[in-house]
């Protein structure tokens, strides 16, 4: 296993306003996916449920990462978590090993994975069921920010300035 490099003193301690920000793309990502459910569905009970179990999961998604990944960061308990996670998830769990970071990514991140998957192809389903301009729109501003817009945000707000980026599969695979 690769040194692990921590550089304490050099890490950016976030604002509010940059916490805000770099959460948006997320945020974005959970209202756009739950509206490709309900319009999808004609707003239906069923697409309502959807909806809202899809926005809870989001929700949840997040609370997760928070448990069972940021433990094991070095921002962890910090305001220099771009997201503001660490600081979060410091009131909720206590702190792991920053070794076992890797293999707790790897392990906890397909947890999420499927945010990214439901919405767009519900909404492909919808569409092909029944065509609407408004619902091929939002599949597609959902694709262009879960798909571009928030990996570059996390890109430029993340990996640019974290100590592990040496060890964490996200950086060697997309910021490397």
């Amino acid at each position: 296993m690769r040194m692990l490099l921590v550089q304490t003193a050099a890490m950016h301690s976030y604002t509010n306003q940059e916490i805000v920000r770099a959460n948006l793309p997320y945020a974005a990502m959970i209202m756009l996916g739950a509206a490709t459910i309900a319009l999808g569905y004609h707003f239906s009970v069923g697409s309502i449920w959807g909806a809202l179990a899809y926005f809870a999961y989001g929700f949840g998604g997040a609370l997760w990462i928070m448990a069972f990944v940021c433990p094991y960061c070095a921002h962890f308990g910090a305001r220099t978590c771009p997201c503001g996670y660490g600081a979060v998830a410091a009131r909720l769990v206590k702190k792991g090993d920053r070794e076992c970071f890797p293999q707790k990514f790897k392990r906890h991140i397909p947890v999420i994975v499927p945010l990214w998957i439901i919405p767009p192809a519900l909404g492909v389903a919808a569409l092909v069921r029944s065509f609407n301009w408004l619902l091929l729109v939002l599949v597609c501003l959902f694709a262009v920010n879960a798909f571009i817009i928030l990996p570059l945000v996390s890109k430029r707000d993340s990996c640019g300035g974290c100590p592990q980026r040496e060890i964490c599969p996200w950086t060697s695979s997309t910021c490397g």
